[in-house]
Parts: structure tokens; C-alpha cells; sequence
């Protein structure tokens, strides 16, 4: 289901060394000071990064004012007086809302002119914008450029990026930033970097990860950001139908899938790596030293023309799905989509200018995805926000060292890293004190009261609240590096309504957010006086949502509008027609319904539906994380019976995994060994499990399953038969896609033998008493 994907594999637990998380943070001390008057989500006030900003007076600012008052609309020569003031560097004035206005309807008539078309599937064309809604933000179409311009006016001398070398963070201005990216523009266009020709980037996030890409853009050329996990094989296919002319790469393993390739690229022409030492010296192949400084003899005005030629409506950026139901494809987004995406976004969520107080975010997770792009690089930029990298072994342990180290004022985790979070907080208050374990257990009945009644509009706080703040919440919060956040967010997956309660509980509201690739990001969101558990949230300002062909519970196919809505697939016109209907609308091919509040609601996916043999619609994912809720030992459930008499299902365990090659081990992990000691279950590992026929954990699955059966609103719902597999699904295994989904028809053929034993027999079972094991 595309909730903003985004590529996270959790390899091994995330560290909490010093966390006694939820109960084992009670402090019975008497600090003498009087309970809080009210409960911000934060417990600090933010601090304005204007503060420690670094002395850059001294540095060269480089700017065009043929490129800054470049307005991308060549043949309105009457607008052009007026156009230069909005889009050139802002004033300290606020231009009026009637002059807003009156650019808004000069531009459209260039660029939402009727000779244009909403969509193309050419690298090089211009599209219409969808600027005719008369509840659209009055935002004018901008360029990459000139919103970075914008920002390098207001923002100049506050940071923009932070990265850790060593024990010290390095950190540069914004005015600083656009240098660089200036100088990696003028580097590849001295590489030969064409017009509407890709840059690919292959690595973890980094300072140079933002100057390649948004270098690629000011050079005229295409960002393409490419998944670390993929083979040479899925990186030849995106490098090749991008027409790469430049690979930017992190270190020699990445290096490496290049090279096996090279000779099947005829568009490529140079490779930079951007970590590490060169191993090897070969023709076109450079450090990032090198390569920074290959183009320090290019004219500004060569780059300055490149810039002043792009328009609002013009590709700047491919995004590649994940594959997971055929080839990858190349999501076309235009300078508009990031700029306009990036502006409403912002202010939906309550983004604060840096001049107020400076947002921190942390940099973790993949790039190459359109979530990370518009959290990280857009939404920083547009409101001078720090970007602080994590370590490249993030998710391995390290990243709530670096939550507690940087203290972000906004968190974005994919619902794989919440569950960690919850997994390790559980185990860790497990081992505390039956008095710690029963006050938390107090405290967050009372945080899991006080917040669904805010939720429903009801925002009176009790003293108990007050006092479980104080003894517990705040902990929690300074535990995970959460005392300043504000604003917790979690999407490109479903997320279980167990987590959501579990975090709610602690006073840690985690909204979601829906949207796909092909939205720029985000197309619905929720925010603290607007949200619902399970729902992703309301639809953006200037967007629209329509649900297609509804049933008698109002539930259809999600179809979006607005001015995110991307260009189109790259060289797929067949694609693009499905998505794209003829009055213009997105078909997420996501099934989801509004209630009456107009909340919109996730319900599966259609490709993912099920349709029995008795012709009844069965939406899988409710009912595999029902299960996985009701069996915490469950990693991974995908319930099978499409164009069969009855529903089965295969089962996973939680097992640890090898951080270096992402396999699933033998080892349980430690919450799925504290549910088998709970059960009176010794085995500590998958393979005890299946050697002893494990009768205490075969039953408590048993019991979950009849659970979640005893809830089925109809008895073609209910789980009939199920296997336990004896190693997890994952990426390396084939079964997981980079962002983490199921790779649901790869499933079905990898254990089709197995599956066609659950059918055998031609009578449809009543009853569930013989499960199955794994073969």
C-alpha cells in the first residue's frame, strides 16, 4: 500500500542503552517544584538555531540576478514587471494578497494553457499545472532555484546541514549550501551532464547526497535517487531509463554494482564516490574532493543561462517505485510538484520560518524515495529547518542515539520503526519492579484516556494526568529524544492501532499521513486538533479526494487532484493512461472511504483485494494485522484465498537479523522469547520451535487466530487453515520489496506447494483444530 513509502529495514534492535523506557524512567523523588499548568506535546522550549549560526560573512554568495529574476513564463512579456517581483529574492515586506492574485491568473494562462496537457511521459515536455481550484494556497508556480533563492535571502547565515565526523558535528549555512550546490552544478555540466539526462545516487544520506542532487537540478539534468539495496541488475535498469549521464555513489560496495554494469550504459560518463578512498584509480572515476572542483573554471554565466531556461512546468526529478508488481517506474516530478508540495505541506503541519524558531529534523531514511526527498531537502529548505544526518547504521541501534543527541522538533518513522520503539520499551519495562510496572501501567491508562478525549475535542487535563506526566511521560520522552518534537509522524505503510495506543498512551501522538510517489509525498495529513486513530488524516489545502465507485459502506477506490499530482511515467504511456483518468485524477488504486467528518480511511489495496470462491471481497491487511496483534510473536502474516473455497494463512516469527546482510537468523528475538517464557515455552530460537513441535506456542497461535475469527463479520472472513514457516520474509529472501511490502504474487510462488496443500480436500473445513507446520 504506497503511504509515502520509504525504504526502512530494521536490522537488529534499535539501541536504548540508557533509556529505563516507560517504567523504568518512575521517579518517586520529590522534586519540591509544583505540577505543570498545562501539557505541550514537548517538554523544552525550542530553541531558535539563530544562535550558534556560524560566522560565514566572509563567504562568497554567488547570485545571478539574470537567474533570481528569472520567471520561467517566456512569452507573457506584459507580465513580466510584475512576475520578477514575486518570484525574485522576497523583500522584507509581504507583497498583497490582490497582487498574489493577479500573477496566479497571468501565470496560469502560460502555464495552464489549454495547448498544454495535464500529463506526458517525456523527460523533456512541459505539462499543465492544475491551477483553476478556487481553494488553492495563492502560491505561484517557482522553480527549484528560486525557492532555494528565497531561502538563501531570509535564511543565509542560519544552519541548513549537520553531519557527525567524529565526535563533532560539521556544520554549513545556507548560504553555504547553495554554493556547493552551485559548484556541483558547474562539475557536471564540465562532465558533460545533458539536458533532462539522469544523475544517479547510490548511498546513505548525506551533505552530498542534497548537493548531487539539487547540483543535478541547477545543471539542467534529472535527480535520480536509487535504493542502496538494489542488485546491479535493478540499478542498471533505473541508470539506463533515466539516460544517466553521471553516478554518484557512496562508497567501493555501491562503486562496485556500477562497475559490473558500465559497459551495458552507453549514456554514462563519469562516476564520483563521495565516501571513503578510491581503492582503485580508473578513467572518469573521482572523489567528491575532485569532483567539487572540476568545474571551478565554468562561467557562471554558462550555469546562470542553464537556470534562467527552466520553467515551473518541467521535469527536475525521478522518483522509481519499488517494482514490487512489475518494472520500476520513473515518476515524473516537475519543479512545481517539489516547490508547491513542499510550501502546503509545511504549513498544514505548522512548520515555523527559522526566523520564529528553526525546526531540526534527522536525516535517516532512504532518499531514494519521494518521502525522505520532501521531508528532508524540500520542507528544509522552504523554512530554513536543520538537517542533521544520522550514522549509516541508523536503524542497527544507532538513531535514538542520535534523537537524544540532536532532539528533533519534528520525527518521521515508517511504522517499523515506531514498532521497534515499542518492542524495546516493552522488553525494557518488563525487567522492571512489579511497584514500577504497575505505576506505568496506571499512568498510561490515564495518558490513553486524556488524549482520545482531546482527540474528540475534549481538552480538559486531569490532575492524575498531570502527575503521570510528571512521573513517567516526560521520561519517556527525554528517553527517546523526543522532549522537543511537536510533531511525530508515521506513513508508508499501515501502521496497527495497538502502536498508535501504545505511543498515544505515553503522551506521544503519532499522526498519520497518506500520499504516494506519484503525489510529490503527502495528500492527506493529520494534525493534533485533527486527527483519528487508523485514519491517515484530511486532504491537503488546493487537493481533492474522490472515492470511485463506492459500495453501500461508501468504500471505493482513492482517486487525488491538485497540484501535486506528478507529470507522469517515464516512457510509459500505457502506465501513465491507467493512472491518469481523462478528467485529470490520480487512481491511487488504494480502497479507503470518509467518515462523516470527512477523516479519510485506509481499507486495503485493490490489487491486494481477495476475492473467494464464493465471490465475497475480502480486504487482507485488517485481517493479518488483527492476527499479528493478537500473537505478538507474529512477524509477518499474509492471509491466501483468492478464487478459493476458504481464507488460509502463512506465518512468520520474529527473529533477530543479520545487520550486514539483512537475513533472518535463528535467534527469537527478545519480545518473542518473553512471549514464549509467558506461555511456558522454552525455546529461544525458530528452530527449537519446530524440532519440538512446539505445542505452547503452536496453541497461542491457535488461540489468536480463533480470536480474530470470533471478530469476522461473516464466517467466509475467518481463517481456516495456517502454516508456520520456519524463516522470516525479507529482502534478501525476495519477499520484501525495498520499502518493506509484501511482495504478495512473489509469496505465492516461492510457497505455492504448501499453499496447495491447504486445498486439497474439495470440503471446505469448519474447523481450524489441525493447523499446519512448515515444511
Amino acid at each position: 500500500m504506497p503511504r509515502i513509502e520509504s525504504a526502512v529495514l530494521c536490522d537488529s534492535d534499535m539501541s536504548f542503552n540508557n533509556a529505563e523506557l516507560a517504567v523504568g524512567v518512575i521517579d518517586y523523588q520529590h522534586s519540591g517544584s509544583p505540577l505543570p499548568g498545562d501539557l505541550p506535546l514537548c517538554d523544552e522550549p525550542v530553541e531558535s538555531s539563530i544562535s550558534y549560526s556560524a560566522q560565514t560573512s566572509g563567504d562568497e554568495l554567488r547570485l545571478s540576478n539574470n537567474s533570481v529574476q528569472e520567471t520561467c513564463v517566456n512569452d507573457l512579456e506584459s507580465a513580466v514587471g510584475v512576475l520578477d517581483e514575486m518570484t525574485a529574492l522576497p523583500k522584507k515586506e509581504e507583497v498583497p494578497e490582490t497582487r498574489n492574485e493577479d500573477v496566479l491568473q497571468q501565470v496560469t494562462q502560460s502555464l495552464g494553457s489549454p495547448g498544454l496537457k495535464l500529463y506526458t511521459t517525456k523527460k523533456d515536455n512541459e505539462i499543465k499545472l492544475r491551477m483553476n481550484d478556487p481553494d488553492s494556497p495563492k502560491q505561484p508556480p517557482i522553480t527549484v532555484h528560486q525557492m532555494f533563492m528565497e531561502t538563501v535571502e531570509k535564511y543565509a547565515d542560519y544552519m541548513a546541514l549537520a553531519s557527525k565526523q567524529g565526535d563533532q558535528w560539521k556544520k554549513i549555512t545556507f548560504k553555504q549550501y547553495y554554493n556547493e550546490c552551485r559548484n556541483a552544478a558547474k562539475s557536471f555540466l564540465k562532465l558533460g551532464l545533458e539536458r533532462f539526462h539522469g544523475v544517479g545516487i547510490l548511498g546513505f544520506n548525506s551533505p552530498e547526497w542534497f548537493i548531487a542532487d539539487i547540483g543535478a537540478i541547477l545543471a539542467g539534468g534529472l535527480a535520480v535517487g536509487i535504493y542502496t539495496t538494489n542488485s546491479p541488475e535493478a540499478c542498471h535498469y533505473v541508470v539506463s531509463d533515466s539516460e544517466a549521464n553521471i553516478m554518484v555513489v557512496e562508497n567501493n560496495k555501491q562503486l562496485q554494482k556500477i562497475l559490473q554494469i558500465q559497459d551495458q550504459l552507453p549514456h554514462l560518463k563519469a562516476i564520483v564516490q563521495y565516501k571513503d578512498e578510491l581503492k582503485e584509480k580508473r578513467p572518469n572515476l573521482y572523489t567528491w574532493a575532485e569532483f567539487m572542483q572540476l568545474g571551478k573554471n565554468v562561467p557562471d554565466s554558462q550555469l546562470d543561462e542553464i537556470i534562467a531556461s527552466q520553467k515551473p512546468n518541467q521535469c527536475c526529478t525521478l522518483i522509481y517505485t519499488s517494482g514490487t508488481t512489475g518494472k520500476p517506474k520513473g515518476v515524473m516530478l516537475s519543479h512545481d510538484n517539489l516547490t508547491w508540495t513542499a510550501y502546503v505541506a509545511g504549513k498544514v503541519v505548522r512548520l515555523r520560518p527559522a526566523t520564529e524558531s528553526q525546526e531540526s529534523i534527522i536525516s535517516y531514511l532512504p532518499l531514494s524515495h519521494i518521502a525522505a526527498q520532501m521531508i528532508d531537502i524540500w520542507l528544509s529548505i522552504k523554512f530554513g529547518g536543520t538537517t542533521y544526518f544520522a550514522q549509516p547504521d541508523a536503524l542497527k541501534g544507532s538513531l535514538v542515539n542520535t534523537m537524544k543527541e540532536v532532539r528533533p522538533t519534528a520525527f518521521m518513522g515508517v511504522p517499523r520503526v515506531w514498532e521497534k520503539m515499542q518492542e524495546k520499551m516493552k522488553t525494557v519495562g518488563a525487567k522492571s519492579s512489579a511497584v514500577r510496572r504497575q505505576v506505568a501501567s496506571w499512568a498510561k491508562d490515564v495518558g490513553l484516556k486524556t488524549n482520545l478525549n482531546r482527540m474528540n475535542g475534549n481538552m480538559a487535563v486531569s490532575l492524575n494526568f498531570r502527575v503521570a506526566n510528571k512521573l513517567v511521560f516526560k521520561k519517556v520522552r527525554h528517553a527517546l529524544g523526543l522532549n522537543r518534537c511537536t510533531k511525530c509522524y508515521t506513513g508508508a505503510a499501515p501502521i496497527t492501532k495497538d502502536t498508535l495506543e501504545f505511543f498515544l498512551s505515553l503522551n506521544i501522538p503519532v499522526y498519520e499521513l497518506y500520499g504516494m510517489s506519484e503525489s510529490s509525498g503527502p495528500h492527506t495529513i493529520s494534525v493534533p486538533d485533527s486527527f483519528r486513530l487508523s485514519s491517515c488524516g484530511k486532504v491537503m489545502p488546493g487537493c481533492k479526494t474522490k472515492i470511485f465507485n463506492p459500495d453501500e459502506d461508501g468504500c471505493g477506490e482513492i482517486c487525488f487532484w491538485g497540484r501535486h499530482l506528478f507529470m507522469g511515467y517515464l516512457n510509459m504511456e500505457d502506465k501513465t493512461e491507467e493512472a491518469i483518468d481523462n478528467d485529470g485524477w490520480l487512481h491511487s488504486g488504494d480502497l479507503g472511504k470518509h467518515d462523516e467528518n470527512g477523516f479519510l480511511y485506509i481499507t486495503g489495496r485493490i490489487k491486494e483485494l481477495i476475492i473467494t470462491a464464493g465471490g465475497e471481497n475480502i480486504p487482507p491487511v485488517p485481517i493479518e494485522d488483527a492476527v499479528k496483534e493478537h500473537v505478538s510473536i507474529v512477524s509477518n502474516a499474509m492471509l491466501i484465498g483468492d478464487k478459493r473455497k476458504f481464507l488460509s494463512m502463512l506465518l512468520t516469527l520474529k527473529c533477530n537479523v543479520n545487520s550486514d546482510t539483512g537475513e533472518p537468523q535463528d535467534d527469537l528475538t527478545q519480545e518473542a522469547i518473553q512471549f514464549c517464557q509467558k506461555i511456558g515455552s522454552k525455546a529461544t530460537k525458530v528452530s527449537e520451535i519446530f524440532a519440538n513441535k512446539d505445542c505452547e506456542v503452536f496453541g497461542a497461535i491457535q488461540e489468536g487466530i480463533n480470536r480474530v475469527n470470533e471478530k469476522a463479520p461473516s464466517n467466509a472472513q475467518r481463517i481456516q487453515k495456517w502454516l508456520l514457516l520456519d524463516k522470516d520474509f525479507s529482502i534478501p529472501g525476495g519477499e520484501l520489496g525495498p520499502t518493506m511490502k509484501l511482495k504478495r504474487p512473489v509469496v505465492l510462488k516461492m510457497y505455492s506447494d504448501q499453499i496447495d496443500d491447504f486445498y486439497k480436500d474439495a470440503i471446505t473445513p469448519t474447523t481450524p483444530d489441525n493447523p499446519l507446520t512448515g515444511k
